[in-house]
């Protein structure tokens, strides 16, 4: 305690000198350097822990890559990865389990197309080509590397003449699909929503279902944009994520059931950026009996 004093007494009585502050100065950007250097050494500690550990459960509960529970149960992965998203989740069958509620309320309906915007791997598209035996699927995605690993997906799960595989989805081209009597459009854009989600595609989507997650992470304005323009036409429900400590709380799988809590946090993690808002449209009912779309090819 005594020398604790003594050191603050002489930084108060040196403060002043220039000397003495070009050192203070100095120090502190040494620490601020080295605090870096040690903040960068720790998370990538985790990160290779997190790796291991993950790589490890793949190994160990899913060696055939089989999604094995929720909606997209027994679709089956060309490799072991996923694209832009969380991997295990989706194997597990927890990935956006908030969804799955209203998403198995819509696949009761005859879908005679499915929309994927920003379909990554294929885990929406070809689980929903699986699902849906009459619908033709669109998905997009401008990584090319998702593109390819989608069209492996789909040959592997041996639907790839329904799965029709395109790069940028924008306005136009959304209004030119063959979306036919009814379709279910679900867009994961990554803050392209505002660009995508005109009021010219609005009439062109007014009689079709559609689950877009709203990114206002990137741009807070995004959800109130899309219930803006989509509230003249659909009904709108709001689905929040949940926080992947609680998943580890929560969620029971008794595949899971020998990993701890910190382990099952790794496991079902989606490390999204924030808590994620999902707006699942339906047709208004003056809505729903109209044949809007462009006509099939």
């Amino acid at each position: 305690m005594k020398m604790k004093n003594m050191t603050k007494d002489l930084v108060g009585r040196t403060a002043e000198n220039n000397v003495a502050w070009l050192a203070y100065r100095m120090c502190g950007r040494v620490s601020h350097y080295l605090g870096q250097l040690y903040g960068h050494a720790r998370w990538t500690r985790e990160i290779n822990h997190r790796d291991q550990v993950l790589a490890r459960v793949l190994d160990d509960l899913f060696p055939d890559l089989t999604v094995a529970s929720g909606p997209f149960h027994g679709l089956r992965y060309p490799k072991g990865r996923a694209f832009a998203s969380a991997f295990l989740p989706k194997l597990v069958g927890s990935y956006e389990s908030e969804l799955h509620e209203a998403l198995e309320r819509l696949l009761t309906n005859s879908y005679s197309a499915v929309v994927d915007v920003g379909c990554a791997e294929g885990y929406y598209a070809v689980g929903l080509g699986l699902r849906l035996k009459d619908a033709q699927v669109y998905a997009f995605d401008t990584d090319s590397r998702a593109r390819d690993c989608c069209a492996e997906m789909a040959q592997l799960n041996g639907i790839s003449e329904k799965v029709h595989i395109g790069e940028l989805c924008d306005s136009d081209v959304l209004r030119s699909l063959p979306l036919g009597q009814k379709a279910l459009i679900i867009a994961d854009c990554e803050g392209y929503e505002k660009q995508l989600f005109t009021q010219e595609v609005r009439e062109t989507l007014a009689g079709h279902d559609l689950i877009i997650e709203a990114h206002d992470f990137i741009d807070i304005d995004i959800s109130r944009y899309l219930r803006q323009v989509f509230s003249g036409t659909h009904c709108i429900e709001s689905i929040m994520s949940t926080d992947d400590i609680q998943k580890a709380h929560r969620y029971t799988y008794e595949r899971l059931a020998k990993y701890n809590a910190s382990e099952r946090r790794m496991i079902l993690g989606e490390r999204r950026p924030a808590i994620m808002e999902w707006l699942v449209m339906t047709p208004l009912p003056a809505q729903s009996g109209l044949q809007i779309g462009a006509p099939a090819a």
